[in-house]
């Protein structure tokens, strides 16, 4: 049997935030440090968003998709050369969050042309994940956990 709660008790209890609204503010932070950065590691001038996420009305997915967007393209990319590396893709999710399979594959099929791939977990992952990419060169774990 339930138990019944007044409207002003449901309003009390915490929600988690969407998965979509936790992953812009891990990304968003992301892209602050590099900005921050930029002086001192001149490289993360050249980084940029895949815009690939998020919810969208039919009439925009449509025109998306006849631009060429496509499910699972990794959110971050470094087209920074680095060791064997042609440049670095990184699909980032917040903590608990996980990789589509599409999200995978394209991980996968980017790592076998030449570039360093790394699903990161949170911000502070994928700036540990850039620091070393630009410090060290590979290995980064090799792609995709």
């Amino acid at each position: 049997m339930t138990e019944h709660i007044s409207k002003a008790e449901w309003r009390k209890i915490p929600c988690r935030k969407p998965r979509v609204e936790r992953e812009h503010k891990e990304q968003a932070t992301l892209f602050k440090w590099a900005r921050l950065m930029e002086k001192h590691i001149p490289e993360l001038a050249l980084l940029f968003a895949i815009p690939n996420g998020g919810h969208r009305n039919k009439a925009t997915v449509g025109k998306l998709k006849a631009e060429g967007v496509k499910a699972g393209v990794p959110d971050i990319c470094l087209p920074v050369a680095c060791g064997q590396y042609h440049g670095l893709f990184i699909e980032l999710k917040a903590e608990g969050g996980r990789p589509t399979d599409a999200q995978r594959n394209w991980l996968l099929a980017l790592n076998a042309h030449g570039y360093a791939t790394r699903l990161c977990f949170g911000w502070e992952d994928a700036r540990k994940t850039i620091d070393a990419y630009l410090k060290f060169g590979p290995p980064l774990g090799e792609g995709v956990e």
